[in-house]
């Protein structure tokens, strides 16, 4: 258990344009200041459970394509829960009422567990449905919190540590001062800390099976930061990434696309993770959320996209609305570029 002092709230994103492959998947979550741990321990289950469901189909093998509970869904889920729980260290029991959960809506769904089933269970899914080794929590307190409020805090993430098997890192807030604050480590800022390096975080996403546009009207759930989705593929729970992909899927002068890819623009600059890419001709897609008008943001991709076109890599750059609504138009613009592209690098 960490806590990261000054955690400013780009922070986590520099880390993740560096985060290696065996970094953890990294779940942010805001924390009320109950004075309770068991309440805090409570709240911290639901809101993986919520990000789990919002994973679903991508750590239950053999799922894929399900998305609602009509027909067969519920008994195939069941099917598929029981046989991947028996090859895997899951309880079965515990992950057939998971994946009955993510098809059948807002839940929690696996309360009747006892907590440390679900805490190590859900640390084991969330990891496997971002194709990550291991899972970490990064708790945001409210500033402030009060001597109770710290205690029940710190024994929480003690206790999620012990039972999930999680890495917790408390991030920012203001702990009252007390005996038990030696016990916590005081990390320096997270640009200059080797915690810095540890990722990947998660968008802002949605459960699968429901139409783009009423997904996109939800927002982000509680439980989420920043995403980072696989290397290669888009991410499975951005609902914008994947209704691109699809598109694209079927157009052949799309070939050689790579989503979700780190970069180094140049010997000295630092590696840059991109949503989507076309190496060869040096094409960088980005996809923006309502996130990136915010002031810091805004100035962040302003400075990449500098970085990147001086080293000879054009940014295109669309919004989710764009995509959502106007996708015939993202993919002529994209197909004129690339085409544009294609024939320069054959003139040379």
């Amino acid at each position: 258990m960490v806590w990261i002092k000054h955690l400013e709230p780009n922070d986590v994103d520099r880390a993740v344009a560096v985060a290696p492959p065996d970094a953890p998947a990294v779940i942010f979550q805001r924390t009320t200041g109950s004075l309770s741990q068991s309440a805090t321990v409570t709240s911290s289950l639901d809101e993986m459970e919520a990000v789990a469901g919002q994973l679903f189909p991508a750590w239950l093998p053999g799922a894929e394509g399900i998305t609602t509970s009509a027909g067969g869904a519920l008994a195939a889920v069941r099917s598929l829960a029981i046989a991947h729980a028996a090859g895997t260290a899951q309880y079965g029991p515990f992950l057939v009422d998971l994946a009955v959960g993510a098809l059948a809506g807002p839940g929690p769904h696996t309360r009747r567990h006892q907590p440390e089933v679900r805490a190590l269970g859900l640390a084991r899914v969330l990891a496997a449905g971002f194709g990550r080794p291991v899972c970490a929590l990064l708790l945001r307190p409210p500033d402030n919190l009060d001597e109770g409020g710290t205690l029940a805090l710190l024994r929480a993430a003690q206790w999620l540590v012990d039972h999930g098997r999680l890495a917790v890192w408390i991030g920012g807030g203001s702990l009252a001062p007390g005996d038990w604050l030696p016990e916590v480590v005081v990390a320096r800022p997270i640009r200059e800390a080797p915690v810095a390096r540890s990722g990947p975080a998660t968008r802002s996403s949605v459960r699968s099976g429901t139409p783009v546009e009423e997904r996109s009207r939800r927002g982000p759930p509680t439980g989420r930061s920043r995403r980072v989705g696989r290397p290669g593929k888009p991410h499975p729970t951005s609902p914008t990434e994947v209704l691109l992909e699809t598109a694209l899927a079927t157009r052949s002068w799309a070939a050689g696309r790579v989503w979700n890819h780190t970069v180094r623009p140049g010997p000295l600059v630092n590696p840059v993770r991109v949503d989507l890419l076309w190496k060869q001709e040096r094409c960088v897609v980005e996809i923006d959320g309502d996130d990136h008008r915010a002031a810091g943001k805004y100035a962040d991709d302003r400075n990449r996209d500098v970085m990147l076109q001086l080293n000879g890599f054009a940014v295109l750059r669309f919004t989710n609305t764009q995509v959502i609504h106007d996708i015939e138009n993202v993919l002529a613009l994209l197909q004129q570029f690339l085409a544009n592209r294609r024939r320069a690098r054959k003139g040379n």
